[in-house]
């Protein structure tokens, strides 16, 4: 009883996703696939699986139960799609996708084939995002008011230097946003829902490269509430913050720290029934207990192979990656219009604004591509 896993792309995180597996009592490494036909038989050599360099071959395996995408994000949706018509299960790294329409594809045809479709966020598993999660999903916020998000993070040129696909909208679709964001973006919007409205600044600091290593946005949410989101990799030491603030509590996650407070009265409940000029809603802060538990990309690997074969509730629904893409999508075109931009994002616009950009990219050349998984940032 075991889900036997085919990874397509294994020159970077595929290569990590390989390693794992050999870990997991419930699945198994069947084969891989890489463009690169020397990476490909390096890879299937080291774990003796069958190798080969087109996917097609790989998903239509008899011995192939479920897929593994790890290729650069615009061939995400492709594989995906393709994997899920014959009937097979898929995990995609993140972002799903490079724009908003074709995420709705991937996510239209799972719904269509029922076919389980999940998202590599495996930052979700840590203990303090799992706790994150049950604070806010079980009401103890009550409405939320605010959001905040500070990821600050840093890369050399470099690293931008190491492959000439790299931070090109025509490799990439973007830069610190589609790249080194997803994870805080993914765990923001899961904690604080989507705007309705982004006003967005973007800029290119401190690289030589073709898009965005610095990203602000104001956010506007259906119910009045307001945030914040700064993303770049121009700083060091690098922040993780955020921030949310609702009627009957505030939750603050910096670095690996989580701290909440309960107001019990609530603070408009407090204010509407306020006698005297000054004072304020009583406030208590609560330890937050974690729990143990698996982390990192074993956790979702297993979390899909037991979904398939006990029926265990996914931790990152492909259908939820979308979020991500909404939020990448809006302030890129926010942040290069000058305009606010509405959420959902408008598809066919976002889709002819990034045709432009794709005609003017480049690739770099820097000299072959370099690939090497990080150990690090995830």
């Amino acid at each position: 009883m075991k889900v036997r896993y085919g990874i397509v792309g294994v020159g970077g995180m595929g290569s990590g996703h390989a390693k794992a597996l050999q870990s997991i009592e419930e699945a198994g490494l069947a084969a891989v696939c890489d463009i690169v036909p020397e990476v490909a038989e390096a890879v299937g050599t080291q774990y003796g699986v069958p190798y080969c360099t087109d996917y097609h071959e790989l998903i239509d395996r008899a011995d192939v139960d479920a897929v593994m995408v790890a290729t650069p994000h615009y061939f995400h949706p492709e594989v995906a799609i393709y994997a899920m018509e014959q009937g097979k299960p898929v995990i995609s790294e993140k972002p799903i996708s490079v724009t908003v329409s074709a995420a709705d594809a991937m996510v239209q045809t799972a719904k269509r084939t029922g076919v389980p479709f999940g998202v590599m966020f495996q930052t979700r598993t840590e203990p303090i995002w799992r706790a994150a999660r049950e604070i806010v999903e079980s009401g103890r916020l009550g409405e939320i008011y605010r959001t905040m998000l500070v990821y600050a993070d840093f890369r050399s040129q470099a690293y931008y230097n190491s492959a000439g696909w790299r931070a090109t909208w025509s490799g990439e679709g973007g830069g610190v946003l589609i790249n080194q964001a997803p994870h805080a973006l993914d765990r923001f919007s899961l904690l604080g829902g989507l705007p309705s409205k982004v006003t967005a600044f973007t800029a290119t600091r401190n690289h030589t490269i073709e898009v965005e290593d610095t990203a602000a946005a104001m956010l506007e949410y259906p119910n009045g509430a307001v945030g914040y989101i700064y993303c770049c990799t121009t700083e060091a030491p690098g922040t993780d913050i955020m921030e949310f603030s609702g009627e009957y509590g505030k939750l603050q996650i910096v670095g690996k720290q989580i701290r909440f407070w309960q107001i019990p009265q609530g603070v408009k409940g407090y204010s509407d029934s306020a006698t005297q000029m000054w004072g304020d809603p009583q406030s208590e802060e609560v330890p937050v207990e974690l729990p143990e538990c698996e982390t990192g990309h074993a956790a979702i690997l297993r979390n899909m192979a037991r979904h398939i074969l006990h029926g265990e509730k996914l931790i990152a629904p492909g259908v939820e990656g979308i979020r991500t893409v909404e939020l990448i999508n809006a302030i890129i075109l926010s942040g290069k219009t000058g305009e606010p931009v509405s959420v959902p994002v408008d598809r066919a616009r976002y889709d002819a604004f990034l045709t432009e950009l794709v005609k003017t990219s480049r690739r770099k050349d820097s000299g072959p591509d370099i690939r090497v998984t990080d150990s690090f940032h995830h």
